[in-house]
């Protein structure tokens, strides 16, 4: 076999590969196209799924945190039986800081309007402890401090964590 015979037989063999490969895209071209979107629709689907569970469990995190800051339970897991109102007051603080560091990636997956009513009830329950702490004299007791937090919060119209916690409720009831 010589050089142009080879070659040709090579030319014949690569054009009847093009043809045969050109046809079998041309009839499976549909099937192709629909096989991708369908693959694309699915992966959307998960992508889907997988972020409304991340944002329920956003908003889990943040009830739980806005119980974690009301100043009942604060008290209840805080206060200890002799201690004064400055332990307590820099507990407290502490406690509410820390649960917000934790929380705050939470945004991500909740409604602005959500975060900042969420960011502002952990900003006033400071100013709130912050407060009945200054008009306490410095050799106060927890209990004092307790008391005088637990009288302003029963003088309101509305209990501003209950009111929070609604709210994140409702936002999750808007993702169905």
């Amino acid at each position: 076999m010589n050089i142009q015979d080879f070659v040709a037989a090579t030319f014949g063999l690569s054009i009847a590969g093009v043809v045969t490969v050109s046809v079998g895209y041309y009839l499976l071209k549909q099937d192709i196209h629909q096989y991708l979107k369908l693959k694309s629709s699915e992966s959307e689907g998960t992508a889907r799924k997988e972020l409304l569970t991340l944002r329920l469990q956003a908003h889990e995190r943040l009830i739980l945190f806005v119980d974690r800051i009301n100043p009942a339970s604060l008290f209840l897991r805080l206060h200890q039986q002799g201690m004064s109102a400055a332990v307590l007051h820099a507990l407290i603080l502490e406690e509410v800081r820390t649960e917000y560091q934790y929380n705050v990636t939470q945004q991500l997956y909740i409604g602005t309007t959500t975060w900042q009513a969420v960011r502002k009830l952990k900003e006033d329950t400071l100013i709130m402890i912050n407060h009945a702490r200054q008009s306490l004299p410095d050799e106060a007791l927890a209990a004092e401090l307790c008391k005088m937090v637990l009288q302003h919060l029963g003088g309101m119209e509305h209990n501003p964590y209950d009111l929070s916690q609604e709210l994140i409720t409702k936002e999750i009831h808007l993702l169905f």
